[in-house]
């Protein structure tokens, strides 16, 4: 199990019910593919983002209850129906990957957070509707771990998005540890970005755990698939801070032999 892209996607899981598999698997297909046209290949910003705004009008075409174009969306518009799910989710979705296009610096923490409100917590909106769970508190404990599980996928990934131009770690953070992007480029493992990166780690941690007790509410299937996300997220900050937050070097990643290790921590996780 590893943390990024959308491998967090109970995508055939054999603890999803074979009845919601159809929906996840399109809800899926839509999520990755618009993510690969603006991350992937050789495009340039104004193909990608002209490749979303089709993706835009897909969306558009079901609110208008016309027959969309794409078969993508003839299949996501019957997903839509039957589940009674909201555009909403979706168009958060494609604002935050068109956002990945233009920007590659956020100030501030907030400013990180909205971008995960926007390209993970619609995941775990959606999955909270196709099992009729999503009220108030369940929608809020499933945002921390979706905003969390994208901050760790930041986190591990720092020397993967440095060579796309890109950096997730708040600007502002990184000033007060008097950390510089060309430390960032040389890789430079020192004490201020060990500093830095116990602080990240501690903050993604914290925001995890206090989303967790949602796996315990959810009955089921779906709290036994939320409980193995949930440690396979804390698993990888392990890794990060086994590495003395050289992710540069050793990129965190869980293996097969990790499984028994998350399937053992999920059976001891406790209600709170």
């Amino acid at each position: 199990m590893s943390v990024d892209h959308y491998e967090n996607f109970p995508v055939a899981s054999i603890l999803l019910p074979a009845k919601l598999r159809p929906a996840v698997e399109v809800i899926y297909a839509f999520a990755r593919s618009a993510d690969d046209l603006a991350d992937e290949g050789d495009a340039t910003p104004e193909e990608r983002l002209a490749a979303l705004a089709e993706y835009e009008n897909g969306l558009d075409q079901i609110e208008a209850r016309e027959t969309p174009d794409m078969a993508l969306f003839r299949a996501l518009a019957q997903v839509v129906t039957e589940y009674q799910l909201s555009l909403q989710p979706f168009r958060d979705l494609l604002s935050a990957f068109k956002q990945d296009i233009v920007t590659t610096r956020y100030a501030n923490f907030d400013d990180l957070l909205d971008y995960c409100r926007r390209s993970a917590n619609p995941v775990g909106t959606l999955m909270l509707h196709l099992y009729s769970a999503a009220n108030a508190e369940n929608l809020r404990d499933s945002d921390a771990i979706c905003s969390a599980l994208q901050l760790i996928n930041f986190w591990q990934d720092v020397a993967i998005d440095w060579k796309k131009e890109r950096i997730y770690l708040p600007l502002e953070d990184m000033q007060t540890f008097n950390i510089a992007e060309k430390q960032i480029a040389s890789q430079d493992v020192d004490a201020a970005w060990r500093k830095l990166m116990q602080f990240e780690v501690a903050r993604a941690r914290a925001m995890l755990l206090s989303g967790a007790p949602l796996a315990m509410r959810l009955p089921g299937r779906i709290g036994w698939e939320l409980r193995l996300v949930v440690q396979g997220g804390l698993r990888i900050l392990e890794r990060i801070e086994a590495s003395d937050y050289d992710m540069f070097h050793h990129r965190p990643k869980l293996g097969k032999s990790d499984w028994l290790v998350l399937l053992g921590r999920a059976i001891r996780m406790k209600a709170q």
